[in-house]
Formats: C-alpha cells, structure tokens, sequence
C-alpha cells in the first residue's frame, strides 16, 4: 500500500461521547456485529510475500585511476541480496482455495503464503493480476475445502449504511473494526480507474487486499488505501474498491489470466473553465482530446485531437476521469457512439473498441523492468531508486533534458505515501537531480539537519508533473 506505509506508533486517546438514545429518523443499530465476525473470519486470509532485493553500496567519492584503495574496498561495491516481507489480507471467494487480494500486496514477490484462520499456512500462486485496478488472484495450493465468502451489490450500497473490514493490520491477524460508507465514488489518483467507497472503518497497513462487509456478510469493496498524514495509521479515512467494478475484472482473472478491457486510443485532458468559454460550452464537462494514438479505434473513427467527448455509449461524460473507467467496462470489439463536441457543434461517431492489454500502450507500460542490480535503496526514505535514462525519456515522452530518478519500490514504513512506483523525483529541495548518488546525498544531508519537510517535485505514472511535501520525524 504505497501511499500509506508509515511507522507503526501506538498511543491512547480518551474520547468522551454523548449518546443520544432515539431519533425518529433513525433505523435499528445493531447491539453487537459478533455474530456476523465469527461467520466472516474464517473467510478472511493473511497474506505474507517475501521477494530477494538487490542492491548497491556507493561510496560519496570515487578513487582516483590506479588507487590502491580501489582493491580494498572493492568488495564493498559489490551488488548485495536481502529478503524483504509485505504483510497484507485476502479473503476465499471459492472453496477450492481461490483467494482475492491487492496486486501491490503481491508484487514481485518470490513467494507467497496464506494463513487461514489464524492458525494453518498455505503456500499459494498467483492466477492472475491487474496493476491497474490494483487486483490480484491467488489459488491456495491445497485440496482442503475452504469457507467462501461472495460479492454483494456495491452500488446499492449508500453513504451511511454500516460496514464491517476484517483483515491483518500490522500482522494482527483476525482482526474486525466496524464504520459507515462516508462517501462513494471518490477519486484520490491512486489507480487508473479510481472509484473507491471511502469509509471510516479502522484500516491500517497489513489491511490491504482484505474485505469490507455490508452488513449481509457481503463483501462490497476490497480495501485498498488510506488517508495517513505522517505517522499517524488510520485517521478514519480509507477507501476500498468496489465489489461491482472489482468482481468484473476478478472473473476476468480466473478465466484467462488476464484482462480484457475495451480500448479507444485517445490521450484526453480536463476540461477546464476556460477552454469551456473559448468553446461555447455551458459547462466544463467532458473529456477533451489531447492527442489520438495513430491506427487506433479513434484514429480509425475520425476522432480528432480538440475533440471534446461528451457521451459514450448512452452514459453521460461529467469528467475526464469518467471516459477511462467507460471504455474499460465496455466489451472488446462492440461497437460504440460518442457525442463530440467540435467546432462547437455537437456530433456523432461510431467507434468499434480494441482491446487495451493488445495495445502498444499497454505493453509499453506492461514491458520487463531493468536489471534489479542497478537499483539503489535509500535508506532514510525506505525507498529503492535507478537511475532517468534515455529510453524513459523516450518512451514516457517527457523533456529531452529531463534528469531525475525513478522509484522502483517503496519499502515498508516510507514517509513518501504520496508517491508510488515509476514515479520520478526530479527535484529535491528545490535542487534539480541528476542521478540516484546525488539524490541519496541530498536525503542524507536534510536527515543530519534534522529538516522536517521535504520538497519534491515528481512526474506521475502519467506524466504529470506536481510537487508534494514529505513530513519527516
């Protein structure tokens, strides 16, 4: 869970509240949730995943050519291996073992173990993932039958209703805490296809991949993320996947191993209220397209950079981040309208959709990451780096001139929750970097003037660029 790895502190807070017995509005409170804990538990699964970290000592000089001391301390410049743990939760959606967790829970791991009901360990291997709706399906590799759990109907769920999470926060197994849907529908960046329930259940770190139950024993969203500034857990703000959304492509993942979402082939940006008024739309709505992906569906359908889309399929486009989530539900190779607002006129054009996981989007994204031995793990930050090179430039089409590093893996515990993997940092400080020794300078030099903040500024996974601040202890 990148954006929520922090320290674990504990501390007691007295919290005096006033209970006011009966409204006339008000539904039946449950007296106690123990039953249906004792039904779901057994369902919910610890998740542990271990994977072999390669990284580099730099020395913050170098030996002159023909320096004795390049003999000596050869040895320390030598690529070393350590074994790394992620703790996370899942929860059996089928009796043959067939477990659903977060893909970050599992991502890159060497091997994975399940531990069901608190007591027996299971090794398990992985069906299928998603990075990009953070998803993953494990198989439990045993012949013992399990007690299920099914999905319910997360889009009937309402803010207010209750809702239960189980999971393995800070390796405590077993573990229930109860809260309401605070909101739905909330979009915090995290995924492509953000859509999460947020609610004020307890969740922490080890709670990812776990369940939120309505109160049918359902499960209704798969917690994903946190809200923590700083070091402080859970602050009552977590967001979790929608089980409609999320069963869509789980049944994809055990079916084929994959994904099969529909493609359209079009870069789109915001519609903001000034690009609204210069073209005579009441309203900033839509998605406006910033470019068109040669020979792709939109390509072939006549759609144009400047295009504003406006409908697709019959559904109304409120926002950008709409279109995405749209044309990923929709089946491969159906045919489609979208309303285009162009040369403020309004009108239609029929697209028939690819599939995105054959795109070379997709596989440019998708493709195998360098070689782990250049990776350099920063310490201070619990956060491994590579060097910006030139094909990253290339391929993310960022500035000729850009130089910065790239965050490979975020370990347990880092401050940087706002940050997640293929992020790069290309400034620290205010000071332009260069390359992962200079980076790891910049860090160590802030820590020894014990500097409360700090100042980056980051490329997104979609080339966004933004500064964020980092608390540090």
């Amino acid at each position: 869970m990148n954006i929520y790895k922090n320290t674990v502190n504990f501390g007691l807070i007295l919290i005096l509240l006033i209970f006011f017995p009966s409204f006339a509005y008000s539904k039946n409170i449950p007296t106690s949730f123990a039953d249906l804990a004792e039904k779901l538990t057994p369902s919910v699964v610890n998740i542990s995943s271990t994977q072999i970290i390669k990284t580099t000592n730099q020395f913050p000089f170098q030996f002159p050519p023909g320096s004795p001391f390049e003999d000596m301390f050869k040895e320390f410049n030598k690529p070393t291996e350590r074994k790394a743990t992620a703790l996370g939760s899942g929860f059996i959606i089928d009796k043959k073992g067939i477990v659903v967790t977060n893909n970050h829970v599992i991502q890159g791991a060497e091997d994975i173990f399940v531990s069901v009901n608190g007591s027996e360990e299971y090794k398990a291997k992985i069906i299928g993932k998603d990075p990009y709706m953070d998803l993953a399906v494990l198989q439990i590799e045993s012949t013992e039958k399990f007690i299920p759990v099914s999905f319910g109907d997360s889009d009937s769920a309402r803010v207010g209703d209750w809702v239960i999470a189980i999971g393995n926060p800070f390796g405590f197994g077993g573990t229930v805490t109860v809260g309401i849907i605070s909101s739905r529908n909330r979009d915090i960046g995290l995924t492509r296809y953000d859509d999460f329930i947020q609610t004020d259940a307890s969740i922490n770190q080890g709670n990812s991949g776990g369940p939120l139950f309505d109160l049918g024993g359902k499960v209704i969203g798969i917690n994903t993320a946190i809200i923590a500034p700083g070091s402080s857990g859970s602050i009552g703000i977590g967001f979790a996947i929608p089980s409609n959304s999320a069963s869509k492509v789980i049944d994809q993942l055990i079916k084929h191993g994959e994904t099969k979402r529909g493609w359209l082939g079009v870069r789109i940006q915001k519609v903001t209220k000034e690009i609204a008024e210069v073209e005579k739309l009441e309203k900033p709505e839509g998605a406006l397209v910033a470019s068109v992906a040669e020979k792709s569906p939109a390509d072939k359908a006549g759609i144009q950079a400047g295009d504003i889309i406006l409908e697709f399929d019959g559904k109304k486009v409120d926002t950008m981040r709409k279109l995405p989530k749209l044309v990923a539900q929709t089946e491969v190779g159906k045919k489609v309208v979208l309303k285009i607002w162009r040369n403020q006129k309004l009108i239609s054009k029929k697209v028939l959709l690819g599939r995105l996981e054959s795109s070379e989007q997709f596989k440019a994204e998708n493709e195998t990451k360098p070689d782990t031995s250049q990776y350099v793990v920063v310490e201070n930050l619990k956060i491994s780096i590579r060097d910006l090179n030139k094909e990253d430039i290339s391929k993310r089409k960022l500035p000729k001139n850009t130089t910065g590093v790239v965050v490979t893996e975020i370990l347990e515990g880092s401050p940087l929750m706002f940050v997640s993997v293929n992020d790069i940092i290309v400034e620290l400080q205010k000071k332009k970097i260069t390359n992962s020794k200079q980076f790891s300078n910049i860090v160590k030099e802030n820590f020894n003037k014990n500097e409360k903040t700090l100042y980056l500024a980051i490329y997104n996974s979609s080339n966004q660029r933004s500064y964020i601040t980092v608390k540090l202890k």
